[in-house]
């Protein structure tokens, strides 16, 4: 149905973040799909070229492609640089990129775990700050957060992780409230496992994704839950359903069983 999913963006333009692969590169096929524009952004800009190609020649839309490390200060203000340099109104604003580290949180490098926070946090605030006034002044737009199921409790072993993404998914389900007068939406999607390549850039061992999803599920609910105006999605019934559970016991006991079910680290 139209404006239930991607269409509603159609003929509009769109900003990925992190959108070289995952979850990020689904959310652009399915917008270039039912007919939106994009501004792609990752490090590797190899293959946003690649995909932007392929976009424009299977949909005929229109992708602009600009890299950017947005763990790195200042590359969130060049990304805004340049839409407002092109003259591109952003009607959709998808905060994607991050990743995540998994081991002791006293043996990962520190710098590591500074480099997750600015991209998981700071980034996602600032690119949020740069491009909402614009959204609140027009009286329309819409804000992707990808946060994770990992925001509801404390996750051993990817402690930094689930912090920053324990942020995003307050900062997002705080900002839609904010801004829901000014006929703006903001929707944080949080997937469990997912097939993607976050589990070896955090080195993370398979069994915390024998039931992953595939990207484009997770792309196909997030899109749709910002569509019908929802501030939270969990993508999968059966992490929705581990949510609550989660909800009703003790944080205690949540973070041991969590400990359980991703393993310590090998020493």
């Amino acid at each position: 149905m139209a404006g239930i999913g991607p269409s509603k963006w159609a003929r509009t333009w769109a900003l990925v973040t992190g959108a070289s692969a995952g979850i990020g590169k689904a959310i652009a096929e399915q917008l270039a799909a039912a007919g939106a524009h994009l501004v792609v952004t990752s490090r590797r800009t190899e293959r946003l070229a690649a995909l932007a190609s392929e976009l424009k020649a299977k949909h005929g839309t229109k992708v602009e492609v600009f890299g950017a490390d947005l763990a790195r200060l200042g590359a969130a203000r060049e990304i805004f640089a340049f839409t407002s340099g092109k003259g591109i109104e952003v009607e959709l604003l998808v905060n994607n990129a991050g990743f995540g580290a998994f081991g002791y949180t006293h043996d990962i490098l520190e710098n590591r775990l500074l480099e997750m926070i600015q991209l998981n946090c700071s980034a996602v605030v600032e690119l949020t700050r740069l491009y909402v006034p614009a959204m609140v002044k027009r009286r329309h737009g819409d804000v992707m957060i990808v946060a994770s199921t990992a925001a509801f409790q404390p996750v051993p072993f990817i402690s930094a992780y689930a912090a920053t993404k324990a942020f995003d998914l307050i900062f997002a389900e705080g900002i839609a409230e904010e801004v829901r007068p000014f006929g703006v939406r903001v929707c944080a999607l949080c997937p469990g496992p997912t097939t993607t390549e976050f589990q070896e850039v955090a080195r993370q061992p398979d069994r915390a994704f024998k039931s992953a999803e595939t990207a484009e599920q997770v792309a196909r609910v997030g899109l749709e839950g910002l569509a019908r105006g929802e501030s939270c999605v969990i993508s999968g019934t059966r992490n929705r359903w581990m949510v609550r559970a989660e909800r009703l016991a003790p944080r205690g006991f949540v973070a041991r069983m969590a400990a359980k079910v991703i393993g310590r680290p090998e020493v």
